[in-house]
Parts: structure tokens; sequence; C-alpha cells
């Protein structure tokens, strides 16, 4: 029996949100939901020892804005039912819990206080503290004897398995932060060392389930102490750079059985250590990457790009040649630190690619010379401000022109080696001066504005297709400007947009195909709390704009992107699912395929070979063959059947050029060999014929099962009939 809670614990500005608990009772293979929809964050799922029916949950609820599904949760009976048994306010939620082994009617829990805003953070508050219970949950009591007093912020518990009234806890206070010690349950508490490294995204403390006078620490650094927290002790991850274990680390599991042997997870996936961390294996075998922006390139096959969150940028094959399909060893990173938007030039070896807070390189994938280009202010009095996804473009009707957003838009017209720059397009509000939990950033004392870099600053950056004098960006304080002169002058019109809040977030801006007038914009609020869609487009430059919502469910809305083939046709990234609609937008349906449940952040279609590339924060790349009946769709729509255009296909064959690697590498499926026929059967018939002709003769025959009134589809392997078999002088 497994339990899961969803919605990440780390506040930063790209936490995702889940939709409360699921149950599993087969290993994992299915899971249902079993409730708490509404807590949004859930830190920590404790299990009772000997009893599977019994689980706490610390539900640190919505990141966003005041609600009152926080608190510790328990059920009895195995998740039907759920019971909050403490609850402190509005605004604070409980982010860890420890419980007694010898004694699981002993719980502790953390409680935690904190708000985000688009602008900043407030990681702290009254609301922080440690509780015990001593009845499973019917009373709780507030540990302070020895604890920093007044404000605190985040806590980290972890208690000992083998003794109780052992526990250790790491506390974020402006004055008194550190690794505390309790040995008699709580009552009283040592603080025994000032070590407590960015509270806010990490606060992961666990104790060794063999000795408890030994706990690690995990934060940037991964740390030991062996005498309770007297001393601790860097753990020599990284003996050379990028060799050992990326930073930045969450959380481990160590084998109660075997001190030795431990898994260590974080930013970079998961490593697995048997000789007390000395050395590691690294498990690079699940599909979790997080992806902030892709970018494609026209080779054959063409490579996808894309930038990881802490994690560099990256560049591999669509496709290739090998018969086990495409290898970790066919990517290449291409850039450092946190990857954001990728950007090859058209017929060169140079790639474009941004990192975090406005840093962009020039990068040759020949030769591996790389260039940084960002622009600094010639008064040094000046700053500029930059997201920390720093939105990247090259223009499609000038390869040197490259845009750059900041609080202005930064153009170059000779490949980034000098900049031009326009006003500042933001609102300039100066967000020391806005409250968050009734505190303004100015006072902030606890975790001030940690995981927001700046505010006021440019998101999406878009170039007309049809005049490249047409420029739309859209910014994080809610504006959405147009120039019609290649940004000599702006003018910006979300307030023309009814019925949109103030200082609504800009997750995306496009530019249409319809008209020079035509633009997409989608906003995202749930940084206040606002989980409704939030799509719009305007035919008249901003004047006016129409809301296109219709068939979209609750959640945010990260990107849009439009078929280059036919303008009717768009694709739109939410939070936890893919959309398309057929009719601009004016109804929405879900992209039912086999792509996951988890966040879009970036999608492209490919020009040449119509390839839908997704970005995924959390599930890597995906890449769905060949959108080509999309954009042909409403001309079928009144035939009994319709073959789709096919697209041109390469005839090779895999090369086996690998050998035997055992079951640790992960593989990526190449695309379907051969030809992909696309057809639509507007009638009740379930049976279809498919000839395949050269000449006017037909060379092979299939028949197959297909579903009315939707997109079939037929892969044939470029294979003629084999030649007959001579038997006896004859044919057979």
């Amino acid at each position: 029996i497994l339990y899961a809670g969803t919605g990440e614990q780390q506040n930063r500005q790209s936490t995702s949100w889940g939709n409360g608990m699921y149950k599993s009772t087969d290993q994992g293979e299915s899971w249902r939901s079993i409730g708490l929809e509404k807590t949004y964050h859930i830190g920590r799922v404790i299990i009772h020892p000997r009893n599977s029916k019994i689980v706490y949950v610390a539900a640190l609820g919505n990141l966003w804005k005041e609600s009152a599904e926080r608190g510790v949760y328990k059920t009895i009976d195995g998740g039907k039912s759920w019971e909050k048994v403490l609850f402190i306010n509005e605004m604070t939620g409980v982010v860890d819990l420890a419980i007694d082994k010898n004694d699981p009617n002993t719980v502790y829990a953390a409680t935690y206080q904190r708000m985000r805003k688009a602008w900043g953070f407030n990681g702290g508050g009254s609301g922080s503290g440690i509780y015990k219970t001593t009845d499973g949950g019917k009373s709780w009591n507030e540990l302070t004897d020895g604890l920093p007093p007044g404000d605190k912020g985040r806590i980290g518990l972890a208690a000992s398995r083998t003794r109780s009234n052992i526990i250790y806890a790491t506390i974020e206070h402006a004055d008194s932060s550190g690794f505390y010690r309790s040995g008699n349950g709580g009552r009283s508490w040592e603080r025994m060392n000032k070590l407590n490294p960015r509270p806010m995204y990490y606060s992961h403390i666990f104790v060794d389930p063999n000795n408890d006078d030994i706990v690690y620490m995990l934060a940037t650094e991964f740390y030991r102490t062996e005498d309770k927290g007297k001393t601790f002790y860097q753990m020599p991850t990284r003996p050379t750079y990028d060799v050992g274990v990326h930073s930045d680390h969450h959380t481990i599991w160590i084998n109660p059985s075997n001190s030795n042997h431990f898994f260590l997870a974080g930013d970079a996936g998961l490593h697995e250590s048997w000789d007390y961390g000395k050395s590691y294996n690294r498990l690079n075998n699940i599909p979790i990457g997080q992806f902030y922006g892709i970018g494609v390139d026209m080779e054959v096959p063409y490579n996808v790009y894309g930038g990881m969150q802490d994690n560099h940028s990256w560049m591999g094959p669509s496709a290739t040649r090998h018969w086990l399909g495409i290898l970790a060893d066919d990517w290449k990173q291409v850039g450092f630190g946190d990857g954001m938007y990728q950007q090859p030039a058209p017929n060169s070896s140079i790639l474009y690619n941004a990192t975090q807070n406005g840093n962009i390189i020039r990068v040759d994938r020949k030769t591996g010379n790389m260039q940084g280009l960002k622009p600094f202010p010639a008064d040094p009095d000046e700053k500029y401000r930059f997201d920390w996804v720093t939105p990247l473009m090259i223009s499609k009707q000038s390869p040197k022109r490259i845009y750059l957003g900041g609080n202005r838009l930064f153009i170059s017209n000779d490949g980034g080696l000098s900049w031009d720059r326009t006003k500042d397009l933001t609102t300039a509000t100066n967000r020391d001066s806005l409250l968050i939990m009734g505190v303004s950033g100015a006072d902030t004392k606890i975790s001030r504005n940690d995981g927001t870099s700046s505010y006021g600053e440019i998101i999406s950056i878009a170039e007309s297709p049809l005049w490249h004098k047409i420029l739309w960006v859209g910014t994080d304080d809610g504006n959405v400007q147009v120039s019609r002169d290649g940004g000599n002058h702006w003018k910006e019109t979300s307030e023309n947009i009814f019925g949109l809040p103030s200082y609504s977030y800009v997750s995306r801006v496009l530019a249409s195909q319809r008209g020079r007038g035509s633009a997409y914009v989608t906003f995202d609020r749930h940084r206040e709390g606002d989980w409704n869609p939030y799509v719009y487009r305007t035919d008249d430059y901003g004047q006016t704009w129409i809301k296109l919502t219709k068939g979209l469910p609750s959640g945010s809305v990260n990107v849009i992107l439009e078929h280059p083939d036919n303008s009717e046709v768009l694709f739109l990234g939410t939070e936890h699912a893919l959309f398309v609609s057929v009719n601009s937008g004016e109804k929405w349906v879900k992209f039912n395929s086999n792509l996951p449940t988890t966040l879009y952040d970036d999608m492209i279609i490919h020009p040449r070979d119509k390839d839908l590339v997704v970005g995924t924060h959390g599930r890597s790349f995906w890449v769905l063959d060949d959108m080509t009946p999309l954009a042909e769709w409403s001309e079928s729509l009144d035939k009994p059947v319709h073959v789709y255009s096919i697209r041109p296909t390469t005839l090779f064959h895999y090369w086996k050029d690998t050998s035997y690697r055992g079951q640790e590498e992960w593989t990526g499926p190449n695309p379907d060999y051969g030809a992909i026929i696309s057809f639509i059967v507007n009638s009740n018939e379930s049976q279809a014929v498919i000839e395949i002709k050269r000449r006017n003769k037909t060379i092979r025959t299939y028949q197959l099962s297909v579903s009315p009134g939707v997109i079939n589809r037929f892969v044939w392997d470029l294979k003629h009939p084999p030649p007959p078999f001579i038997e006896n002088n004859k044919e057979t």
C-alpha cells in the first residue's frame, strides 16, 4: 500500500500545485484520489508503523492565498475520511511531520507561515513553530523552551528511529537560524549548530536509522554530523567539477539494514551509494527533466534543444539510426546553469541560449566556443531587471536580429555583439511597497523575496510573422505592449481587456498569421490564488480583445502556439495538460494521447516536419509526429473518407552499433519507421483497406480496423512484397 501527497513544498517561483492525496494498493501500478484536493501543497505523509489505515498528512495549503485547507490531517480508514487535527490560521500550514516509531501516538508537527506573490516572498511569521501530540492528534502543545522567540520561517524535523524523545530540527529565524536538538521529547531544545543553508528551499534533515547521533542535512551541499550536530562536514559529492553528484539535494532514503547504502535525490535526479557516500551510481533512467524553454534546428533528423532547471542546456536528435532508440549518449551539453530559452540560428552552427537572470550565451556547436552577450547599462547607477526565465528570440525574418527581454526590450542586429534598448515597458512598481501577509517587502525579515530575482520584467516576446517591425511584449506586472515601428514607440493594451484584474502576470504573447494586428495573450494568475484560465485574442493591435476559454478547465495557462500552416489551429499548454483548438480558440479540447499529466512550459511545431515538440516541467521532452492532419482538419469533415497530406519519408536501415548495456540505460523511442498515413472516415465503417500504389500498380494492401470521426494513423514500413518462393519449378 502506497500513499502520495501532491504539490511541491519548496516555495519557488516555479512551484507547481497538486490536488490532494492518492493511494495505490497494487505497488504503484494504479492510483486513485482519496481527497484533500484543496490543500494544494503537501509537505509530508507519515503512516502508522503498525496500522497502514492510519495516516497523517502535513498540508501546507495554498502558497499564494489565505485558505482554511491546511494543517495536519489524519485518517483512520485508509483515506475514506479525513479529520483536521491541527490548524493554526489561514496563512499557516504544516510543512513537516515526525513520528515516534516506538510510540506512534506521539507525533511532531512543524507549522509554517509563508506566502508568495508574483513580486516576492515572505517566508515567516508568528504561526511557524513546533507542535507535539501524545494522543494521536486529539490535543497538541507548542514546544518553545530553547527555541528562538518571535517570527520563525521554515522548520525541518527528524526523529530517532531507535530511541524515543530524541528529535532534531532545523529552524529558520532572523537571528537564531540553525540546527537544534532535544533529548527529552521536545520539552527543551539546544542549538547545536548555526548551519541551515537556504531554509526556504531546503530544511531537509534525516537521522541515520541505526545511529541517532548521525544526521544528514540536505541543501545546496550534502552535510553529515556524527556528533549530534556539534560539527557538520560536507560530503565529498563532487571531487572535481561535473564529476560526482550535482548540487541541490532534497531527500534521502537510508537502508535501515545497512547505513552504507542510500539513495540521494535532488535537482539532478537520483543517485545511489553503497559506500557511505564515497562514490555514487547515477540512475539516469527516469524521464523527469524540467525544461523551461525549447528549440529545434533544421538538420536531418532535426535536433531538439532544451534548457533544464538547474541542469544546463542540452541538444539531442529527434531520431537516430540506433536500433535501441535515442540514447542518453546522443545528447550533448551546450550551456550551463539553469538553462532557459534555446534559439539555434538558421543555416548556422550558432546557438543562442539563455541562463537565469538575463545571461545570454552565443555557442558554436561545432567548436564549443562560448561568448557571453548580456547587455549592461552604461550608467553604473542604472540597473536592468531580468526575470529568472529571461525570454530570448531570434527574428524569423532576419537571423542576425535577436530580442532579449528585461525591464526594457533589448534588440541586437549583429548577433548580440551590440544592443539597442527600448524604454522601460513595465509598470516599474517598487515591490518593496507591496504587502505580503500584511508586511511590506522592505520590512520582510525572513527569506525576503527568495526565489524572485526582481519584479517588473518582460516575460514573453513576439514578432509578427507578417511584418518584423510589429512587436509584442508581455510583462510580469500585467502590461501587454505593442509596437508597429520596430520598438521605437509602444502602446500598452492590457487596459482594453474587459474584466482582467490589474497586474496580471503575462505568461505568453503570440503574434498571429491572421493579420498584422492579430495576436494572442495568456495570463497566469495562480500567484494571486486565481486558478481560472485567461486566453485572449485581438485583431486590431490590442484596441479590443475577445476571451477564448470555452472548454478549458480550472488551471493556469503557460503557453499558446499557432500551427504554421493554418492559423485556426492552436495549441495550449497549461499547468496539467495540453489542449487544441481547430477554430481559432473558440472551443478547446484536451489533446487525448499518451501525454502525461504535468506542467507544459514550452512548445514548438517544427517548420519542416510539422512535429509538435513539447517541453514539460517534470516529464522531459515529448514529440507528437506530424501535425499536418490538424492543419487540414476543416477540409476533411465533409468527405466520407479523406487521406491527409503525407510528408516525405527516408528509407534507411537501423544500425546495431551498440551492444548489451543491461537494464539500467534509459532510451527514448525513435519515431515509427516508415511513411505516416493519416486519414479520417466520416461514416460508421469499422474496417478500411489501404492500397499502396506505384505508377498505378498496387504493391501492398492492408486491411485494418478504424475509428470513425477521428484521425486514424497507419505507418507503412516502406517494404514491397517479398519475392515469390519457387518450389519444384512452381511459384508458390
